[in-house]
């Protein structure tokens, strides 16, 4: 069995291999694991979810399993994933749970786990909680079983933080934006924040039944959002995931800004007020070859990741740098929070809009991306086969031939026994060409 803790926490089909049982287990090692680590008081959680169906039954088991081990609850309810880390951080918690899949289909769910100050579990605690969580372990009984309270006011101080967090004097009056919260867990805080920060809010999908979180709407289908902008005439559309920390943006004129696009925006905005520690910005390896080239011509250093939202805080936090980010616009400004936050991406990016006088399409334009081919091949080995020699040679050849007018990537997948072939170049006719070419022999090596 693999290891159960992904680059995101816990994910899976629930109630199929996200289980209650599971979830109940995972939430009482965890507490087991705090209480171990210090024993100078009782441990505090703060649970949230997304609105999915299985949402409830998992934060039922969640609430049990922390209990259950002697930790004391606060239910937060229906939030966005960096609310709950915020509230972690603000309330001085011990223990954050999010239930959500994110950006995943409604039949799926997850649990995710923030540490104290509202930072994920380093790999070592997660892998204790994991070792821990078939032990019987002693249970609590009398007065110290874990209490469990609602957060009535969660909601309130997650926008207020919000509010604060806006570039100071900056609102957002006379912009238009539609915001598509994907029917998910920001879909009344969302308009709520922008309307408060000054805005005009056009709300779509923000009418969340438990199962269509995510369905045909959010950051993963654009189409809807775009749509709306144009028969809104607004000055720009946001898109969110199921759990709201992600942000996509769409100009007036329908063109997709990716988090690519509003990176480069954020991180001149801030090299400008001088807060852009180091001139530094931190991105993964799939992040566009135009965003790298658009911040070398603006003097400002882009250090690079492995994929995952993971991997970006790791050297945002080890650098003390400002600002990081993935193409799928997962942003994070660790001055304002731990983890990535859509919401909190999205009134940044409106108020350089606001501050500017200038249009979202014509602040994305720093950023030319470069036509980009990606493609998936099925392997029996994904390590070996990256290794191989010829698969090396080949690499190295394209290279030589795109010089520094483009680049590849060759990546195991994480998951799944693939390689991914990733091409940029000039002309997406020269990506295809070069992308197939790769695939062909990475295919004959299997």
């Amino acid at each position: 069995m693999g290891r159960l803790f992904g680059t995101d926490g816990v994910r899976g089909l629930a109630n199929a291999e996200l289980t209650p049982e599971l979830g109940m287990a995972i939430a009482a090692s965890a507490a087991r694991v705090l209480a171990e680590s210090d024993r100078s008081h009782r441990p505090v959680a703060v649970v949230g979810r997304d609105p999915r169906a299985s949402g409830e039954m998992l934060e039922a088991a969640v609430t049990a399993g922390l209990a259950s081990a002697g930790a004391d609850v606060l239910r937060a309810g229906m939030l966005p994933t960096p609310a709950v880390a915020y509230l972690v951080g603000e309330l001085g918690a011990d223990l954050g749970v999010m239930i959500s899949a994110s950006h995943n289909p409604m039949p799926d769910n997850g649990i995710k786990l923030f540490a104290e100050g509202g930072h994920k579990l380093p790999d070592a605690v997660e892998d204790a909680i994991e070792a821990r969580l078939d032990e019987p372990g002693s249970r609590p009984v009398g007065s110290a079983v874990g209490r469990v309270r609602d957060l009535d006011d969660a909601d309130e101080r997650y926008l207020a933080h919000l509010l604060a967090a806006g570039p100071e004097g900056t609102s957002l009056a006379g912009l238009r934006v539609v915001v598509d919260c994907a029917n998910g867990a920001a879909a009344q805080l969302a308009p709520e924040a922008y309307r408060r920060a000054g805005a005009e809010v056009i709300p779509i999908h923000a009418a969340p039944d438990g199962l269509n979180i995510n369905e045909n709407c959010g950051s993963t289908h654009l189409g809807e959002v775009t749509a709306a902008v144009a028969e809104h005439q607004a000055d720009i559309g946001i898109a969110h995931d199921g759990d709201a920390d992600r942000c996509l943006a769409v100009d007036a004129a329908g063109g997709q800004v990716d988090g690519d696009q509003i990176m480069a925006i954020l991180a001149l905005a801030l090299r400008e007020r001088g807060q852009l520690v180091e001139d530094t910005l931190v991105a993964t390896v799939m992040s566009n070859l135009g965003l790298h080239l658009a911040m070398r011509d603006a003097g400002i250093n882009v250090r690079t990741t492995a994929v995952g939202d993971r991997y970006v805080l790791e050297e945002l936090r080890a650098g003390g740098y400002t600002l990081g980010g993935e193409q799928s616009g997962h942003l994070v400004l660790p001055a304002h929070a731990t983890t990535g936050d859509g919401l909190l991406t999205a009134l940044r990016l409106m108020a350089r809009m606001a501050a500017t006088g200038r249009s979202l399409a014509e602040l994305a334009s720093v950023v030319v991306a470069l036509p980009q081919v990606l493609v998936n091949v099925r392997v029996t080995d994904k390590a070996a086969v990256a290794a191989a020699a010829d698969v090396q040679d080949a690499v190295a050849k394209a290279e030589i031939e795109l010089g520094d007018r483009g680049r590849v990537l060759l990546r195991p997948s994480g998951t799944e026994q693939l390689v991914r072939v990733m091409v940029e170049a000039p002309t997406r006719e020269l990506a295809e060409r070069i992308g197939q070419q790769l695939a062909t022999i990475v295919a004959s090596v299997t």
